[in-house]
């Protein structure tokens, strides 16, 4: 069974920290783009980061340039999404997704994505 599990989810303050984890089994991922991506209450699911199978390149949203960092260790089949300086606004569940055969420029795009993960909560308070 081919399974993104995400973790490190929480309520945290404005200004604070968190990293996701999110663990892929069933098959590797060591190959695939990963994204981050999430969705607030009422909102359409939107594009966090991504980065390519070897992690040289790392694409993210204009919303949190500068402030998260998406990054992945293809031995443990893991990717991670660091998450400083956090906003209110940042509140969302977060997803991680595995792009089995991505095209170029398409990173952004939740329909490219073959794999997601259950989601986990970030809270953020003001």
């Amino acid at each position: 069974q081919v399974q993104l599990v995400e973790s490190g989810g929480g309520l945290v303050q404005a200004g604070g920290s968190l990293r996701l984890s999110c663990a892929g089994s069933g098959r590797t991922f060591s190959t695939d783009r990963m994204g981050w991506f999430r969705q607030a209450p009422g909102k359409a699911r939107e594009f966090v980061a991504a980065t390519n199978w070897s992690g040289t390149s790392t694409y993210y949203a204009n919303s949190v340039k500068g402030r998260f960092t998406i990054a992945r260790d293809n031995a443990k089949n893991t990717v991670y999404l660091q998450m400083n300086s956090l906003k209110p606004e940042d509140t969302a569940v977060y997803y991680c997704a595995a792009d089995s055969h991505p095209l170029a420029g398409r990173y952004a795009l939740a329909s490219e994505y073959d794999y997601w993960g259950q989601g986990t909560q970030v809270t953020v308070s003001s």
